[in-house]
């Protein structure tokens, strides 16, 4: 057994739910999981000079209106984080919502989104995956004007329901 899965077959002993008695990665089965509301909300925030925020609200830039493109860019990786992310469920999601909030103080946009499904596991990677695919999009809307822009404080700021309950971040 090399080094890898051998930490790995540790881990799994220690209730790591992606991984088997083997260490190897698995899709975890939620068949016998009750189907239930759920709700995930992220927040992420992309930080830039005060002339490039002044482009994008002024819908500036030569490829476009940077804050709905980002918009769109993020439902649609909402959508499909199964495909991108290794080992998440396939959702039927109801609802996703992408905000982004300038803010002329701190010359940067944070994105929050927040996800929605009515099923058998949760959404945080889906609302997680809107924000940084939204924060991404900032990024290349902007970036002939300043590629010296920040990504950053990504991070999972609520999520409701199924087993594990109600979660908040303080």
């Amino acid at each position: 057994m090399n080094s890898i899965s051998g930490k790995a077959s540790r881990l799994a002993k220690g209730k790591l739910t992606h991984l088997d008695a083997k260490g190897a990665a698995r899709m975890v089965d939620v068949s016998e999981k009750p189907v239930t509301s759920r709700s995930a909300t992220a927040k992420g925030r992309v930080t830039m000079k005060a002339s490039t925020l002044k482009l994008i609200l002024d819908d500036g830039l030569k490829k476009g209106n940077a804050l709905e493109v980002a918009r769109l860019a993020g439902i649609m990786a909402a959508k499909k984080t199964s495909d991108i992310i290794p080992l998440c469920h396939p959702l039927a999601i109801s609802k996703v919502e992408v905000d982004l909030r300038p803010d002329k103080k701190s010359n940067s946009v944070e994105v929050e989104a927040t996800v929605k499904v009515a099923g058998q596991t949760g959404v945080e990677m889906e609302a997680l995956t809107a924000v940084s695919v939204a924060c991404l999009t900032l990024y290349d809307m902007a970036k002939a004007v300043d590629r010296g822009m920040k990504i950053g404080d990504i991070r999972l700021t609520e999520k409701s329901g199924g087993k594990s309950g109600d979660y908040k971040a303080k």
